[in-house]
């Protein structure tokens, strides 16, 4: 039989970097563990905050938010981050990252929970939906590497 899972606040480097393999399966861009708790690191101080599911010893999936105050949601909870290890897909660990969220952002008066998702992500959409996130917009990016500097 497996272990429970148990949700924990990353608090530490130790911490962090066990996090970095689960974090690549949605960011396959990251390849350095340091520079990764580095940046972890840095978001923090912006208010960044880091929530990982653990199966015993092991980091099964993650989900990394921010309380956010703007003026068309007022003060909400933005989900940058979440991510659950192929093998634990389904297992219900996605749902309950997002109750625990959503749970914090209650508790901060916060209205809303956002976040966003590639729109050829059908399977990520079908798992938003059926945990009542609802499509209200469409997200718009532009990378100035691009333009230049």
């Amino acid at each position: 039989m497996s272990s429970p899972i148990t949700l924990q606040a990353v608090e530490n480097e130790a911490q962090t970097l066990a996090c970095f393999a689960v974090m690549c399966e949605l960011r396959p861009h990251l390849h350095d563990a340091q520079a990764f708790v580095e940046q972890i690191g840095r978001q923090a101080v912006q208010g960044y905050r880091l929530l990982a599911a653990w199966r015993g010893d092991e980091v099964v999936a993650l989900a990394g938010y921010r309380l956010q105050e703007n003026t068309l949601y007022g003060r909400f909870v933005y989900l940058d981050d979440l991510v659950t290890r192929a093998s634990e897909q389904r297992s219900g660990v996605g749902q309950q990252l997002i109750e625990a969220v959503r749970g914090e952002a209650l508790r901060a008066g916060c209205a809303y929970l956002v976040l966003d998702t590639g729109l050829g992500n059908a399977l990520a959409q079908r798992f938003y939906f059926r945990n009542d996130l609802l499509a209200r917009g469409m997200h718009f990016a532009q990378s100035l590497q691009e333009i230049g500097a």
